[in-house]
């Protein structure tokens, strides 16, 4: 702030000068010594001047008692998969008391490169709510797989140059780091004075000491209690996450204590449009910590002076002075009913309404299609049969890792078929950036169709296009349906799309409204459920079958990945038995 500034707060502050708008009675839970008491709040350029029994302001708002807090931070979220414009994204969050996140966009940059991460930052730079982001770590993630784009250390420097770049996202290709990668320890050294995520999924004893050693501060991987515990005593920031898929916070929240609270963050990393509009968001999670057994103090802390201190951003995470007005007016401390938000000390929400007229300057954006495929045909999808069982990936519902499994195959004239009765179906991944004609082939079990197909170009995490089904033809319908709209979901059954969703920005995210986006997810899924799929979310967890990331095996356009080897196996294992199923 110039001095002019400060000195306008300190004059209001002190009482010398009336507020812009004072919040008048409100009852104040303060989160640096968890006590209680009645202050109004006095607010001055976007800030908070001072807390008192008798400040003045231009204008002054009774809150009659209600709870003043902070506004809530997401330390750690994909905002692609929320599959919403930004400006969509903060319409949704900010009635549920979110004014701020830390975005991660490597979905987009493994899509578009730099440019996909310069759209963000331009599409939400105008908004009134607040997002940082860190400059994408693993753009592609493997080499197992084909991206739309590289980040080098070139495109992250001048990343890094960007004031809400606030460092390097999650360093996720662990072993590359282990291994002493150069390029991905470039990276790591670039940032050394910046904060730098962490992604060590069951990383443990002297490997974990090593990964930390290079200054990786986070993880959001965990989902065990003694994992978390390792990494905490390591002197890691946990990250409890609590998504869409995959769910760690039940395990996790009783490791909270008085102690060691500021070590702890809560987090959504992935959350879909649905779960955003029927559950919440943050209010959610600190409900739900509640529930468990955690002090409302704590809990609040989780989304509000903790993300703020571990991404220094000094400003931010408390109702005191000095600190940014982002202020949420909830009815009771357990229950969180939100009923007014402010926004550097504009009203966002009242009585629970979205002010609309603060987005009436932002404008849906201009986008080319960005699917580049070959020519396919329903023949793209044939499996010849190589002898032997077959290596299937295994999904386990709630979580975004798989299981490698080796099972029979049922084979019609020398081809591999899907077998629905026992939940076995095949599975393509086709790339699409840069128009090769490469596609993966293999096979899924869990995903519970019985016919049709599930085509998505939200495919982690280089979104090539991902299409399972029981069928070729329908396939082959769902996957033509996905490239004409741009990307996004489509459903077919008997050679006919019955339910699609367009994401016509990168094949990721739309201009339309969550409501919108909602009704046509619903439809999806309703589709699904028609076609056999009882999963809670089987778009979600279509999405991470391409992920050679995370543990067990995956899928790519090049083939099958054993993640724990970081290596292509083959479909068959060679079996010396004849296999049933076969005709």
């Amino acid at each position: 702030m110039k001095p002019q500034q400060l000195c306008g707060l300190i004059r209001v502050a002190k009482g010398d000068e009336p507020a812009d708008m004072v919040l008048k009675g409100c009852r104040i839970l303060n989160l640096f010594t968890n006590s209680e008491r009645r202050l109004d709040v006095a607010i001055s350029g976007g800030f908070i001047a001072g807390l008192g029994e008798d400040y003045s302001g231009r204008k002054e708002i009774s809150m009659q008692g209600a709870w003043v807090l902070p506004g809530f931070m997401d330390a750690h979220i994909h905002l692609e998969s929320s599959m919403l414009h930004p400006a969509r994204l903060a319409q949704a969050l900010l009635p549920r008391g979110t004014t701020t996140m830390v975005c991660d966009p490597h979905e987009i940059a493994n899509v578009l490169g730099i440019e996909g991460v310069r759209f963000l930052l331009e599409q939400s730079s105008r908004l009134p709510f607040d997002i940082y982001f860190m400059a994408p770590s693993c753009v592609p993630a493997t080499g197992l797989e084909t991206s739309g784009a590289t980040l080098g250390p070139e495109e992250l420097s001048v990343l890094r140059q960007d004031p809400r770049v606030l460092g390097l996202a999650e360093v996720m290709n662990f072993p590359g780091v282990l291994a002493c990668q150069e390029d991905i320890l470039e990276k790591v050294a670039m940032f050394q004075d910046r904060v730098i995520d962490g992604h060590c999924p069951g990383l443990s004893g002297y490997p974990l000491q090593a990964y930390i050693s290079t200054g990786i501060a986070s993880d959001h991987e965990t989902v065990s209690r003694d994992e978390a515990l390792e990494k905490l005593e390591s002197g890691m920031t946990i990250m409890i996450r609590e998504g869409s898929t995959a769910r760690n916070l039940d395990e996790l929240i009783s490791l909270v204590n008085g102690f060691n609270v500021d070590r702890f963050c809560l987090v959504s990393d992935d959350l879909n449009p649905s779960d955003i509009l029927e559950r919440g968001h943050l209010d959610f999670l600190v409900r739900k910590a509640v529930d468990s057994g955690l002090e409302p103090g704590l809990a609040l802390r989780l989304v509000t002076r903790n993300p703020a201190s571990y991404y220094g951003l000094k400003r931010k995470g408390a109702v005191a002075p000095g600190y940014m007005a982002d202020i949420v007016v909830v009815d009771d401390i357990g229950s969180l009913g939100i009923i007014h938000v402010f926004k550097s000390g504009v009203q966002v929400v009242r009585e629970g309404e979205l002010n609309e007229e603060l987005f009436q300057d932002v404008r849906p954006p201009e986008f080319p299609n960005s699917m580049k495929i070959a020519p396919i045909s329903p023949a793209s999808f044939v499996i010849p049969y190589r002898g032997g069982k077959a290596r299937v990936i295994g999904i386990v519902e709630g979580q975004i890792y798989t299981e490698s499994l080796l099972e029979e195959v049922k084979v019609e004239e020398g081809r591999v078929v899907a077998w629905p009765e026992r939940d076995i179906v095949k599975l393509a991944v086709i790339e699409r950036h840069t128009c090769s004609g490469r596609i993966g082939l293999g096979l899924v079990k869990g995903l519970g169709l019985r016919r049709g197909a599930l085509a998505s170009s939200i495919a982690h995490d280089s979104h090539n296009l991902l299409v399972a089904g029981v069928d070729d033809r329908d396939m082959f319908v769902a996957a033509m349906a996905v490239k004409d709209m741009g990307g996004g979901i489509a459903v077919a059954r008997d050679g006919a799309v019955v339910a699609s969703l367009a994401l016509e920005i990168g094949g990721l995210i739309t201009w339309s409204r969550i409501e919108d986006v909602v009704s046509k997810l619903n439809h999806i899924r309703y589709a699904l459920r028609e076609l056999g799929s009882r999963l809670q979310d089987p778009v979600m967890a279509l999405s991470f079958l391409a992920l050679p990331v995370i543990p067990e095996l995956k899928l790519t356009d090049r083939g099958l990945v054993d993640t724990r080897a970081m290596a292509h196996v083959s479909l068959f294992a060679p079996s010396e038995s004849p296999l049933p199923g076969r005709s």
